[in-house]
């Protein structure tokens, strides 16, 4: 669903205009039903007093991403992942519509982004792309059953500095945008940290994150956190190497480079359960109850990442 389209959805239930905290973190958390240069973090090896619950809540998992990316900064990483189902934490890729899914990231970035708050003039947001940026300023305004239904800007009024990723045109798809403005030129000497917002929709979002690092942040050392990216469609081989050669490079070269701070997938199915990680812990696998529980039973820990194809088809359905 591209960014343009968004404005014919229905209405995001996260955000509206005059909202005040308590009433957003309510909505927020209602439960639906490199450079080559660049070495990559090294953690100690984590231990069971480093290892965290799974969240049971929408805060408690902002409150865990948080922890986890603070914990990973000061360590030294500089490309970092936070990624989590913003539908619901039971839920997969596509179970909301693409374009909720979106609201419901920015909605979540923004309370994500308090830990950044003393250091805001310096720490810059970027969208996918300018459509998105200016919906997260401006906010949207459509009509429903004859009236009219505002959803208000989630960053309306904010010291943050907002940025975009891409400008979608026709002469950008065949390689022949000659307007881009380059990274060099639209960052700060002041930026100290930069925050990709859920680029996912378009493999470039993904490149430009890539350039960002490559022309900026390697060279300045400014750290990159890529917010529910969905980087697992790079790791899986989900673009063809032979019709995306470049994504196919960046997935080998660059993908390799980020440290999963905090990263929740979950598998439905008849072996129902989740992969789960908060850094410094190590790697949880995790067995999920019967429809409608909550229940989560820990069955396999390991220092390093597992593949998605290892906890379905080995983990998961051997225990």
């Amino acid at each position: 669903m591209s960014s343009h389209l968004r404005c014919a959805q229905s209405p995001s239930p996260l955000l509206r205009a005059g909202d005040g905290e308590a009433t957003l973190y309510r909505k927020l958390t209602r439960p639906p039903r490199v450079s080559k240069h660049v070495q990559r973090l090294r953690p100690s090896k984590a231990t069971a007093e480093q290892m965290q619950a799974f969240p049971r809540s929408y805060p408690e998992a902002i409150r865990q991403a948080q922890q986890a990316v603070q914990s990973a900064l000061r360590d030294g990483a500089k490309l970092l992942e936070v990624e989590f189902p913003p539908a619901s934490l039971e839920a997969v890729s596509g179970d909301a519509e693409g374009a909720n899914e979106m609201s419901y990231s920015m909605g979540f970035l923004r309370q994500f982004c308090r830990i950044f708050q003393d250091q805001a003039g310096s720490t810059r947001i970027f969208f996918p792309d300018d459509k998105e940026l200016q919906l997260a300023r401006q906010g949207s305004s459509r009509q429903h059953a004859g009236s009219e239904d505002d959803d208000g800007p989630v960053f309306g009024s904010t010291k943050f500095q907002l940025d975009f990723l891409t400008r979608p045109s026709i002469l950008g798809d065949i390689g022949l945008d000659f307007g881009k403005v380059k990274f060099p030129e639209r960052v700060k000497p002041t930026d100290e940290l930069f925050i990709c917002a859920y680029p996912h929709f378009n493999v470039q979002e993904f490149l430009e994150i890539q350039e960002l690092h490559r022309t900026v942040a390697s060279q300045q050392g400014q750290p990159i956190i890529v917010f529910n990216g969905e980087l697992d469609r790079m790791r899986g081989g989900y673009y063809p190497a032979l019709f995306y050669p470049k994504v196919a490079q960046a997935s080998r070269e660059f993908l390799p480079l980020f440290e999963r701070a905090f990263y929740i997938h979950n598998f439905k199915g008849s072996n129902p359960g989740a992969l789960f990680r908060a850094y410094p812990g190590p790697w949880q696998v995790l067995r999920r109850g019967g429809r409608g529980s909550d229940d989560m039973q820990v069955v396999h820990t390991q220092a390093d990442a597992p593949s998605l194809r290892e906890v379905s088809l080995d983990i998961l359905s051997s225990t």
